[in-house]
């Protein structure tokens, strides 16, 4: 692991622990259990749907992306601002609101996956005999 990791840890020490495991080349950026960023080429990636994505493109801030069958594919995750690393308030702000674009994330899947084990229990249900 590259010195850019532990620099970035304690970077957002004040906001709480803040681990790295090891993912497709580069370090995924953990936070109570949800990844809210990556580490790729000793570039930090931040999480962003459409609640924070645009306070990523006022800055001109652009989503990690990489080649896949000669396309190229962008991930949720966008470079984050230079300016964060003299900052540690800033740098917490911004990995906060990466780790609550985490958490939509996380809950919008959760939903998805409720709803569609009740539908199939309803179909299971619809098609069993009834006594």
């Amino acid at each position: 692991m590259s010195d850019f990791i532990p620099f970035v840890q304690e970077l957002l020490e004040s906001w709480g622990p803040v681990s790295a495991r090891r993912m497709f080349g580069g370090h995924g950026l953990y936070h109570e259990g949800l990844m809210f960023a990556i580490v790729m080429e000793q570039r930090l990636y931040l999480k962003a749907d459409e609640v924070n994505r645009p306070e990523f493109e006022a800055l001109g801030l652009t989503p990690f992306t990489y080649a896949m069958k000669g396309k190229e594919v962008a991930l949720s995750y966008w470079a984050a601002p230079d300016s964060i690393f003299d900052a540690p308030e800033d740098a917490v702000h911004w990995a906060k609101s990466s780790w609550d674009a985490a958490f939509r994330g996380h809950l919008a899947k959760a939903q998805a996956s409720a709803r569609a084990k009740a539908k199939l229990a309803d179909k299971k249900a619809a098609r069993s005999p009834r006594a």
